[in-house]
């Protein structure tokens, strides 16, 4: 069982600790038979394990360390499970850390109180070693997955995030926090302004290629929707308004027509024939005609070439 003070750092070499190679999974709990009975499971099944009693604890050892997984207790003194996880949840460094709650409870109120808090599964005393460890298993592989993909759209350098259906950032690509924050939305008024009206949005169910103006910022700035990923989740797309829009850009640039820029700004985007053509209101098959012109003008045999000359001229500097 390790806690955080076995993880040393050097001030006068790094503020960063040294990650093992394995995978870590911090347990929060208030009971010592509980943490003895999961570090034993956890070592067994050869993931390391660090605990924290409490929810302050937690969030310490979490910013320090970065957990690849974290067991939560949902009824503790002080901090509880379900504060705990909200707060993971809002700090766009830890929100991605998969949270599987373990309860005593059982009324599916409070079940559903932990998910919607920002919880991916759940897990009901008394703990069963065998369903633990499936349990586990199952929301690293998708959280490596997720991770995978967000590193690749890291590396285009778009202005992506995702969001749930109540505004909250869940997350976003590294030139969109720097946009964000270049804006003043990082600010906590301005944050929650944000957060309200990226709600309000949401909740008119808009379609591809909508576009929500954000006001009182420094920066005139839109948001355009690109996709539901899942029931609760949101691609969105942050613009600059004070500078040409992309499709602008894509033409003036590579030589397009309008509705060839439009396409295959689109396509950068990730979507497909019968989604632009739904964007644009025009047929796929009137879609698939102008890309035949894309594909002549920039010299490619395919989709996924003409995707990565559009982001690299989208984005000079990534």
């Amino acid at each position: 069982m390790t806690t955080c003070d076995d993880v040393e750092t050097s001030p006068a070499k790094s503020t960063r600790p040294v990650r093992r190679s394995g995978d870590i999974v911090l347990v929060v709990d208030d009971s010592p038979d509980t943490l003895s009975l999961i570090n034993d499971t956890l070592e067994q099944a050869g993931i390391d394990a660090l605990v924290a009693l409490d929810g302050s604890q937690a969030l310490n050892i979490a910013q320090r360390l970065r957990p690849d997984m974290i067991l939560l207790d949902a009824v503790m003194p002080g901090l509880d499970g379900f504060e705990t996880c909200r707060r993971l949840k809002a700090d766009p460094t830890l929100a991605a850390i998969p949270v599987i709650f373990m309860t005593g409870l059982t009324d599916s109120a409070d079940i559903v109180r932990g998910l919607e808090s920002g919880g991916v599964d759940y897990l009901t005393k008394p703990i069963q070693p065998t369903e633990l460890i499936a349990r586990i298993k199952v929301h690293l592989s998708n959280a490596r997955l997720t991770s995978s993909a967000h590193q690749a759209l890291d590396s285009t350098g778009q202005f992506l995030f995702t969001v749930d259906l109540t505004g909250q950032m869940q997350w976003a690509t590294p030139q969109t926090y720097t946009l964000l924050d270049s804006a003043g939305a990082l600010q906590d008024d301005a944050k929650q302004k944000l957060l309200v009206s990226l709600q309000i949005w949401l909740q008119r169910d808009p379609a591809a290629g909508n576009k929500l103006k954000l006001d009182g910022l420094k920066k005139t700035m839109s948001v355009v929707f690109l996709e539901r990923r899942d029931a609760t989740t949101c691609l969105l797309k942050l613009v600059d308004d004070d500078g040409p829009a992309g499709e602008e850009i894509l033409r003036e640039k590579l030589t397009l027509t309008k509705r060839e820029s439009e396409v295959l700004f689109w396509i950068a985007n990730g979507k497909t024939n019968r989604e632009i053509g739904e964007i644009l209101e025009v047929s796929p098959r009137t879609v698939n005609k102008h890309l035949e012109g894309i594909f002549s003008k920039l010299g490619v045999e395919n989709r996924t070439a003409a995707a990565g000359i559009a982001i690299r001229t989208l984005n000079p500097d990534s």
